[in-house]
C-alpha cells in the first residue's frame, strides 16, 4: 500500500532529502541526518519507499509429480 494514511515519517521517504550513504541523508532543510529523523516539513514520496522482502517459498512439500505435465 504505497498511499496508506499511517506512513512512518523519516527522511528516508522524504521529498526534501537524498541519500548519503546507509547511515545519512542529506536534508534541503535541515543538512545531514540520520534516515529515522523526520522533521515538521516531511513530505511522502512513494518512490523512495523500499518494500520488504517476501519469505521464500518452501518447495519441500511438493513432490515431483506437482510439477510435472
Amino acid at each position: 500500500m504505497l498511499f496508506r494514511k499511517n506512513i512512518e515519517k523519516c527522511c528516508a521517504n522524504c521529498t526534501h532529502s537524498g541519500k548519503v550513504n546507509d547511515t545519512a541523508y542529506i536534508c534541503t532543510r535541515k543538512g545531514m541526518v540520520s534516515p529515522g529523523h523526520h522533521c515538521w516539513r516531511f513530505k511522502y514520496d512513494p518512490l523512495k519507499r523500499v518494500p520488504a522482502k517476501k519469505d521464500p517459498t518452501d518447495f519441500s512439500k511438493y513432490d515431483d509429480v506437482d510439477f510435472s505435465l
